[in-house]
């Protein structure tokens, strides 16, 4: 039987693509997401490809969404393989002191908690069967701050720290884990940000050819398709004319 595997926040972006070239590598897709609308509609185009394809609607930061849908999946899909926990969002660009409690508390739910409730589900199953791999979607800015980043820098400090402990925790088994940290990536990622602003959303990618879905997830792929004694423990992605999560050279 082919590999299952499963992909958080999978209606757009970094989470979509690497559901699609996942399914192109030959992998079953279970897809999750909040609005039941964009996942059936991504799920149809996985299946008019041929691609194997089950759709959860929850939201990760729901614990016992999370749960039901983990312990409700028909028989022939629990067995996951690969948990890729994509789903993640960054929202405002103040400075602390002036930053909006909903925002930070929606950053700190998705980004951690909704991570950490996908990763208790599905990794027990992983280290019963002694397979699988957890790839987390981190961030250069979990590296370090930038200006007006405070909050959403942390959680992905957090997702770094929470990928390392998981590696060591399950060093003495043969799931595998990794952290993928995307510098630019020109997706909905802004939009969301800036509350649907499109003007300075678009101000984001202006003067650089920032990354697309599509470079994060052939990383994806890469990492979930090697060898079974190689452990892609992290990757750091950035655009060529981006130095770090603060540096970037714009041009005319």
């Amino acid at each position: 039987m082919r590999q299952t595997a499963l992909i958080t926040g999978a209606t757009s972006g970094i989470g979509q693509a690497s559901a699609r070239k996942l399914a192109e590598a030959g992998f079953r897709i279970i897809i999750t997401a909040r609005r039941k609308d964009l996942l059936d509609r991504f799920a149809d185009e996985l299946r008019k490809n041929n691609h194997e394809v089950l759709t959860l609607v929850f939201d990760v930061r729901d614990r016992e969404s999370c749960r039901k849908a983990i312990e409700g999946l028909p028989e022939e899909w629990k067995t996951i393989d690969l948990l890729v926990n994509n789903a993640g969002l960054a929202l405002g660009l103040e400075p602390e002191y002036q930053g909006d409690f909903n925002d930070w508390d929606t950053m700190i739910d998705t980004n951690i908690k909704g991570l950490l409730n996908m990763t208790r589900f599905v990794v027990p199953g992983m280290v019963e069967r002694d397979h699988g791999h957890i790839i987390n979607i981190g961030s250069v800015a979990g590296d370090a701050a930038y200006a007006g980043g405070n909050v959403y820098c942390a959680t992905k400090a957090a997702v770094k720290t929470i990928t390392d402990g998981l590696r060591i925790d399950l060093a003495d088994t043969s799931v595998r884990v990794t952290n993928i940290k995307p510098g630019l990536v020109e997706t909905d990622f802004s939009r969301v940000r800036f509350h649907g602003d499109e003007d300075r959303a678009d101000n984001v990618y202006k003067g650089i050819k920032p990354l697309c879905g599509d470079d994060i997830a052939d990383v994806v792929v890469y990492a979930a398709k090697a060898p079974a004694h190689v452990q892609i423990a992290e990757v750091l992605v950035l655009a060529t004319h981006q130095g770090s999560g603060s540096v970037i050279c714009r041009k005319n």
